[in-house]
Parts: structure tokens; C-alpha cells; sequence
């Protein structure tokens, strides 16, 4: 064994010193002096209250157009009725989505105008006279049809948007005040509108 000069070791200690304090400034690093770095080991569990948020995702991901260039895609649906016409449209934005036959309130009981939005939607709904008090349920004698969509309440009487068993009647003032439609166009109707849904009935 070869035994070294002490000044030798120590003058290799200071560039070894210096050395460690050259990469510990660079990398933001200020080790203790006269203590040995401990390593700090990953944490087993998280606290309860932390959130861990999901990876973000690739770029190859992320969408090619801006959201600007879909307008289209933010604009609620809306409906217009026009009494005149026997008719309903649905709207986004001033698009028109698609347009129904529709019989109309007669006489002493017209279909009131203005504005209304959706209170209420229901599949096969339960017929109540408003004379007798009779319940009719869902099948072909029930004069709902198979789709209810509400628009004005007093609390005991109801107007909308429904079904018939009588298809025959439209284009006509014929109910007592309510929209009727086709069953099949009141259903493709009840799937693109929602609670909320803006409803203008003009004359």
C-alpha cells in the first residue's frame, strides 16, 4: 500500500469541495456542510384532501380547429310556433333544424302567444280530462299521444306540445289550446329540446 501526502489529500478534498459546490450552484442545490445529503423518500399515500389531477393530454389530442370556427355547436336549440301557419320550428341560432305540422287551440280556446319556455317533459303520458277528471293511460285511445312537453301551467290546467291518436286533425283549430303533432314528430322534437328550452308561439 502506498501512502499519500496529507497536503495531497487535502488539496484533492478542496477540488472535490469545489467541484460539489460548482454542481450545487448550478442546479440550484446547497448542500449542508459537514453533513451527508439524505435522500428523501417517495411519499407511500397521499392526504385524503389532495386532488390528483389526470395527465395532460398529448398534442396529438388536442383539436385542429378553434372553438370559434364551431359557432354552431354552443347555440341552444330553440322553438317558434306559427299559429298561422299550423306550424313549429326548431331553430339553432337562425338555422332552421326542422319544421312540423301542428293543429292549433279553436275557437274560445286559442293557443295563447308569447313567450314560454319548457317546464316539463314526459314519455307516455297519462291523459286527465279537465271536465270529468276520466284518466286515460298510455295506448291509441289516449289523446297525448306519446310525448308531453309543457309550456304554461296555472297550476291545475296545463298547455303544450303532444302527441294525438288523431293525425287527421292537423292543420286545424281543433284543442283546447294545446300544440298537437304527429307522435313521431313530437318524439324526434322531445330529443332535441330540454328543460329551459326557450318557446315563442306567434300569431
Amino acid at each position: 500500500m502506498v501512502r499519500r501526502p496529507i497536503h495531497k489529500q487535502s488539496s484533492g478534498m478542496t477540488r472535490s469541495l469545489t467541484l460539489a459546490l460548482g454542481f450545487a450552484l448550478l442546479f440550484g442545490t446547497q448542500p449542508a456542510y459537514g453533513q451527508r445529503a439524505a435522500l428523501t423518500p417517495a411519499p407511500t399515500h397521499l392526504p385524503a384532501a389532495l386532488t390528483i389531477l389526470p395527465p395532460l393530454p398529448s398534442l396529438d389530442s388536442l383539436p385542429t380547429q378553434p372553438e370559434a370556427s364551431q359557432p354552431e355547436a354552443t347555440l341552444s336549440v330553440r322553438v317558434v310556433v306559427k299559429l298561422s301557419q299550423r306550424r313549429v320550428y326548431l331553430y339553432q341560432g337562425d338555422r332552421v333544424l326542422a319544421k312540423y305540422l301542428i293543429a292549433i287551440g279553436k275557437q274560445g280556446w286559442e293557443t295563447p302567444t308569447g313567450n314560454f319556455q319548457v317546464l316539463s317533459k314526459e314519455k307516455n303520458p297519462v291523459f286527465k280530462s279537465f271536465r270529468t277528471g276520466r284518466l286515460i293511460y298510455p295506448g291509441p285511445d289516449n289523446p297525448l299521444g306519446v310525448r308531453w312537453i309543457g309550456i304554461w301551467t296555472d297550476g291545475k290546467t296545463q298547455i303544450g306540445f303532444h302527441g294525438t291518436n288523431q293525425e287527421e286533425f292537423l292543420g286545424q283549430a281543433v284543442s283546447h289550446g294545446c300544440i298537437r303533432m304527429r307522435n313521431r314528430d313530437v318524439t324526434a322534437m322531445f330529443e332535441q329540446i330540454h328543460l329551459g328550452t326557450v318557446v315563442r308561439v306567434e300569431p
